[in-house]
């Protein structure tokens, strides 16, 4: 078993029986869940519109070279800049060339994954620039020295009594203060980040082709006011963002609240389509689009895994998966965590040594039916997990158990060999401890199928 592997099961084995943690999550996704069922209420037809996105996502991803090369040349052409990173070194590597040039001391940032993806904050924080999360839950998470929990509510791991806690021992306000306390506080705290901030950074919801704009959707206003005080706006987004045509937003902005959040639509949806032009009295002077591949060229290469690029990052699968709900989101130790993250991480990452993920789960199929652009994740583990076989990454113990258990059912006088207490005993002695503690060894039935056919007939069964 690999360090990784051991890693995970072991926080797993800690977090799933940690009461309180369960009791902070089933109560957060609970109200998540309450929320969704009205949010999806504004589709007439939900499968058709879930086709429809997935069609769109599809011919995105398939075209992503035309789409991306439209994107770079509309966004120019409105005075923006585009920048190629191939990897997460050259992504960094260009926002540090832009904090150099425009002398930045102060960034505000809006939520945003890929910068996670990154470790952004990190490497600003050595380069003496002072990084400030101005999402809520960000910012919580931020003060607490952690890193967010879950794709879309970064804090889903707090209580409100956790977060009073906190601000508390940080910032000496009230011990009980109420959430509408702590949001007021932030947000004075806040404001005079964004007016003193020489730069601004975001991720994009979406990248659209044909009007070279980046699509922004938020709840708090934070991501608007880090895209128009800072004279810079640096971008930072991952190419399989890509959407068509404007035209499309009409249905991803609603699927996205709808299973993000639960809202028809959520408060702040921003199209940003360039620098301040002659003229506008607002927004940022100079603008840049960092594109990032960092692997997922390597995750495109596979023609049925690329499927998960489609991810529009709602968070649906995390909070309905049965296994991300027990042992929560840091257990994954990646950036994208549940069924989404369980799949594209090992491509992202590293296949040997991430494998474990994709075995992470029940495939009981929860993961797909909410996704609000059809992938089929649950399908997707199981690819993962044959090409993970196929790579020869899994243990010769397992090798050598899959073999036995082949040889036994290609012939039907070894599956017939022996009685139901014979073949439990063996079970036990062989695979007893890779089943694991948690889990109740199936049992072979007293007669085989065979000896009850022949009872049954009274006479020998065919050969």
């Amino acid at each position: 078993m690999d360090d990784l592997n051991k890693i995970f099961n072991q926080q797993a084995e800690k977090i799933a029986f940690d009461k309180e943690h369960r009791r902070k999550i089933n109560f957060n996704i609970g109200k998540y869940d309450a929320a969704v069922v009205n949010g999806r209420k504004q589709f007439k037809n939900l499968e058709l519109a879930r086709k429809r996105a997935a069609l769109i996502k599809h011919r995105a991803i398939e075209n992503l070279d035309k789409y991306l090369i439209e994107f770079e040349t509309n966004f120019e052409r409105n005075g923006g800049k585009v920048l190629w990173a191939p990897t997460a070194a050259d992504a960094l590597t260009e926002v540090m060339r832009i904090m150099k040039r425009h002398e930045v001391k102060l960034v505000v940032k809006s939520k945003s994954m890929i910068s996670e993806e990154l470790e952004l904050n990190a490497h600003l924080q050595k380069a003496g620039i002072e990084a400030v999360e101005t999402d809520l839950g960000e910012y919580i998470v931020q003060v607490a020295g952690e890193k967010p929990y879950h794709i879309v509510t970064p804090a889903m791991h707090k209580s409100k009594e956790d977060v009073a806690a906190l601000f508390h021992q940080k910032f000496g306000t009230a011990p009980n203060s109420t959430p509408e306390e702590i949001t007021t506080f932030v947000a004075r705290k806040l404001r005079q980040k964004f007016l003193e901030a020489e730069a601004g950074i975001t991720g994009a919801n979406f990248l659209i082709a044909d009007t070279g704009s980046v699509a922004l959707t938020e709840n708090e206003g934070n991501g608007l006011m880090s895209v128009s005080f800072p004279k810079v706006h640096i971008v930072i987004a991952g190419i399989e963002r890509i959407i068509p045509s404007l035209r499309d937003l009409d249905l991803f902005w609603p699927l996205l609240a709808a299973h993000g959040t639960g809202q028809n639509l959520t408060v702040y949806n921003s199209i940003i389509s360039g620098p301040r032009q002659n003229g506008e009295t607002d927004g940022p002077a100079e603008m840049y689009v960092v594109l990032l591949d960092n692997r997922r060229t390597e995750l495109l290469r596979h023609s049925k895994q690329r499927r998960a690029l489609s991810c529009i990052k709602c968070g649906a699968c995390l909070n309905a998966c049965p296994v991300y709900r027990n042992i929560g989101g840091y257990t994954y130790a990646t950036t994208y965590t549940g069924p989404i993250g369980a799949v594209i991480s090992p491509h992202l990452l590293g296949f040997k040594e991430y494998k474990h993920l994709s075995y992470a789960s029940s495939l009981c199929g929860k993961c797909t039916e909410v996704c609000p652009v059809n992938i089929n994740l649950h399908e997707l583990l199981l690819y993962n997990r044959y090409e993970a076989v196929k790579l020869g990454y899994n243990g010769r113990s397992e090798n050598r158990m899959q073999s036995i258990a082949a040889k036994m059912m290609m012939k039907r006088w070894r599956m017939d060999f022996g009685s139901g207490k014979l073949k439990n005993m063996a079970m036990r002695l062989a695979i007893k401890k890779a089943w694991g503690s948690r889990r109740v060894l199936p049992e072979f039935a007293p007669k085989t199928f065979r000896q009850m056919w022949e009872e049954q007939r009274g006479s020998k069964a065919e050969e």
